[in-house]
């Protein structure tokens, strides 16, 4: 049995800060306290002060294998995650094929066994006519159940009324959606056509995309749950409009809970005159005034999970005219900090940080023993170096598609180390070369 000890750390979990040491016994957290003498380990680590957290639980990614790996892989992007903090992902079924069954899960599992450097779990995908399928799902083949209820994927569009009722009615897992009404955007879509052709430019894209397409669809599917009692989580939201569906308050009085993305806390419509594509995404970034009002549901206790909708393309195809650029954009080795820059600006406190990231998906998903720091728990920390800057530069990505659209940001904080079930699998720059990555499990009931 490994034994590691993290000494002279400032914790930060379940809303206290405090100086402790921290055990790491084998892949789990043994013990915590102030002053653990250096006998009881063979590896002493002193961490001087700096923060410790639990690993970041992302509950949305796209890694893109099967089907997709010229644009990223399990590999490739789960190592991304782990030199950001991210322990642990919830990956997304819009893949080739897509992950529409429980045959395309095992397949995806067979894939990720041995390769991912970060613990992961998958998305059941739903569709117009696999409610069979969705129904016999449960903990052990799926983290939830994902239901695009808007023109973003193609084929696993669920576009049908009756459809969408029977798999609320039904779901056994967790329903997560993607909320935007699909004829509305296509009006918009038709509209901007007629007046640019082809050439419509990125700032039209979150009026396509519009506040109007998110609300029409975000409220139909709160009312569906409502109406059948599912468990519902609807995926990075974007507007004010949207957050009077939701209720403010600890998770684990809500059977209805609500995500917010990294980079929609982040940029505005603003940046789509410097970034174009490399920020457009599904559902859009749109005005400051919403980045604002999500912020402050953050604060609020409405918006319950911060996640990032890790989305990697090429540049090439990010290169395109705005009907063919791919919507989406890597984020998942950078989430933490740009966190930590709001925290760093005033905008939101370390514990709301850990909170959104790490307790709350945990406890929204019943992830089993993991997401706090907790003697008996996996041991999954990030070591945090609150006054170290870092300027992002494409050298210093892992992500396969190799580009970010934090390129030139410095970023007043860093991770200076993150475990994995108790290995060290980065530390100052240096990343683990053999994954560790486990499936996650889950608690019934």
């Amino acid at each position: 049995m490994s034994k590691t000890l993290l000494i002279n750390g400032t914790l930060v979990s379940e809303g206290e800060i405090r100086e402790a040491d921290v055990l790491v016994e084998d892949d789990r957290i043994s013990r915590i306290d102030p002053g653990l003498p250096g006998s009881l380990a063979e590896e002493v680590v002193d961490l001087q002060g700096r923060y410790v957290l639990p690993g970041l639980i992302d509950d949305q990614v796209h890694f893109r294998e099967p089907g997709l790996t010229h644009k990223g892989t399990i590999a490739s992007e789960s190592r991304a995650a782990i030199c950001g903090g991210v322990t642990s992902v919830m990956e997304m079924p819009n893949t080739l094929p897509p992950t529409t069954d429980r045959a395309a899960l095992a397949e995806k599992k067979a894939l990720a066994a041995g390769r991912s450097f970060a613990n992961y779990a998958f998305y059941l995908g739903a569709s117009n006519d696999n409610l069979e399928e969705l129904k016999r799902a449960t903990s052990n083949d799926a983290c939830g159940i994902k239901v695009f209820m808007g023109a973003s994927t193609g084929n696993m569009l669920v576009d049908d009324p009756e459809a969408l009722e029977a798999i609320f009615a039904a779901a056994p897992l967790l329903v997560a959606t993607h909320c935007e009404d699909s004829p509305t955007i296509w009006r918009n879509e038709q509209k901007y056509r007629e007046r640019f052709g082809e050439h419509v430019p990125m700032q039209a894209h979150p009026l396509i995309r519009s506040e109007e397409a998110c609300y029409k669809s975000s409220s139909f599917a709160v009312e569906l749950a409502k109406r059948h009692g599912t468990r519902l989580h609807v995926l990075h939201l974007t507007t004010v409009r949207e957050l009077a569906l939701f209720e403010p308050g600890p998770v684990d009085q809500k059977n209805i809970t609500v995500e917010a993305c990294v980079h929609h806390l982040w940029f505005d419509d603003s940046r789509y005159e410097d970034l174009g594509a490399r920020i457009k995404c599904n559902p859009a970034i749109k005005s400051a005034r919403d980045r604002d009002g999500l912020l402050q549901a953050v604060r609020d206790d409405v918006i319950d999970v911060i996640a990032t909708d890790h989305a990697p393309h090429t540049l090439e195809e990010k290169s395109q005219s705005y009907f063919r650029a791919p919507a989406g954009l890597p984020l998942v080795q950078h989430s933490l900090q740009i966190l930590l820059e709001q925290h760093r600006a005033g905008r939101i406190s370390l514990e709301q940080i850990v909170e959104k990231t790490a307790h709350n998906p945990a406890r929204v998903f019943r992830v089993a023993e993991r997401g706090f720091l907790r003697e008996g728990y996996f041991a999954d920390l990030v070591v945090v170096e609150p006054d170290h800057p870092v300027r992002v530069t494409p050298e210093s990505l892992y992500y396969k598609c190799g580009w970010s659209p934090f390129e030139g940001v410095t970023f007043g904080s860093s991770v200076a180390m993150t475990l994995l079930n108790g290995e060290i699998v980065w530390r100052d720059g240096v990343v683990a070369e053999v994954p560790g990555g486990r499936p996650l499990r889950f608690e019934s009931g």
